[in-house]
């Protein structure tokens, strides 16, 4: 399948807000998302999920492969959120060059469909709730940006890796 062109910030289609996928007809876009974060990956030397908003289009589909695990989330959607919330510098394909502060819930829960349909849950916490909040605001057209914080919640890529 293709790797896909990714939006970037300023895209007016990246503040889109997914519409539900049918689950049984998702695997084109769900390869070229994966062959999307392999592309990205082996150019930038980073990148863990994607979402499909990022190239254009508009279902709730987002691909993951964390620690060489995949996850094709299909209609994620949250059960629960854990109070305690904890502060990061997050980056996007969508602006790679770019870190926001902000912050995340340390737990989440989700329920996701499978190809199939049939839904599953999910818990996670620390890096994989992060990333998992990160690309379920890109189906909701909320972009990191959004949720900066602090007094300086923006930096280029160059001059967070020289200061932090």
């Amino acid at each position: 399948m293709p790797v896909r062109r990714i939006l970037q910030l300023g895209d007016p289609i990246l503040r889109t807000i997914s519409t539900p996928a049918d689950p049984a007809h998702t695997r084109e876009v769900m390869q070229d998302l994966e062959d999307t974060l392999a592309e990205f990956r082996r150019t930038h030397g980073f990148g863990r999920g994607i979402s499909a908003i990022q190239i254009g289009a508009a279902v709730r589909l987002i691909f993951l492969k964390v620690d060489d695990v995949r996850y094709e989330l299909i209609n994620p959607e949250y059960t629960w959120q854990s109070d305690q919330m904890f502060p990061l510098w997050d980056d996007c394909f969508s602006f790679p060059d770019l870190m926001v502060h902000l912050r995340r819930h340390q737990e989440i829960r989700i329920r996701y469909q499978d190809a199939a349909g049939a839904w599953i849950e999910l818990g996670a916490e620390g890096a994989l709730s992060e990333l998992i909040q990160h690309e379920m605001d890109h189906l909701d057209g909320i972009l990191a940006v959004d949720r900066a914080e602090g007094q300086h919640p923006l930096a280029t890529r160059e001059e967070w890796k020289r200061q932090y």
